[in-house]
């Protein structure tokens, strides 16, 4: 993301992992607020932790003091392993998750995904709850809705889209969102990549926080 990325790898469930983890300002957040994690679009489809919608979220919760953790999916990058249809990709983010806990035990966990991140990132944060650890907040953008089979999510969840996503229609995830309850926050003019709409993500998300 930038010069203070700190490249890492893991263990995953298909051997190494590829990982990326953002500090928050230490001047500004001497103790970080949370853990979050991001989790990238299809990794058959040019999608890695690099993707700017999930570099977008890293600095959103940079900016909010989260110490931040992105990996590369199965086969992607230096990842090992191959496409697993997010049942492994939804393991290799658990294990993200319990090493980022190692590391800074204690502090509530963010979930963040884009596309079909969002799917795993959903998939976790059910898993998390049935555990009795559910996270402090959940963030999708781009959901895949329509694509996948999506679980139910909070009611407090994040769901940003953008108006003219023809990858995903903005109307699925409206039918989707609706029998639960969930608000969708829909950015004018936006594709599926929020190109020129990036910014957008950011501010709402720093914005609707502590909502």
């Amino acid at each position: 993301m930038n010069v203070h990325t700190q490249r890492f790898t893991i263990a995953g469930g298909a051997g190494d992992m590829e990982c990326a983890l953002d500090l928050p300002d230490a001047s500004q957040f001497p103790t970080p607020r949370g853990i979050a994690l991001v989790a990238h679009p299809h990794p058959l489809y040019g999608g890695t932790m690099d993707n700017k919608v999930a570099q977008t979220l890293a600095r959103a919760f940079v900016a909010l003091g989260y110490v931040t953790a992105r990996c590369n999916f199965r086969g992607v990058g230096k990842s090992a392993g191959t496409y697993d249809e997010g049942r492994g990709e939804t393991d290799d983010m658990a294990l993200l998750l319990a090493h980022m806990q190692q590391q800074y035990p204690g502090l509530p966990v963010a979930l963040s995904g884009f596309s079909f991140g969002s799917f795993v990132q959903a998939q976790l944060c059910k898993r998390l709850e049935e555990q009795g650890q559910a996270p402090e907040r959940l963030v999708l953008v781009g959901a895949a809705a329509g694509k996948w089979a999506m679980p139910t999510i909070p009611a407090d969840t994040i769901l940003i889209h953008g108006e003219h996503d023809d990858t995903i229609p903005l109307a699925d995830v409206l039918d989707w969102a609706r029998p639960q309850d969930v608000p969708v926050t829909v950015i004018p003019g936006s594709d599926h990549f929020f190109h020129r709409k990036l910014h957008h993500i950011k501010n709402l998300v720093v914005a609707l926080w502590s909502r």
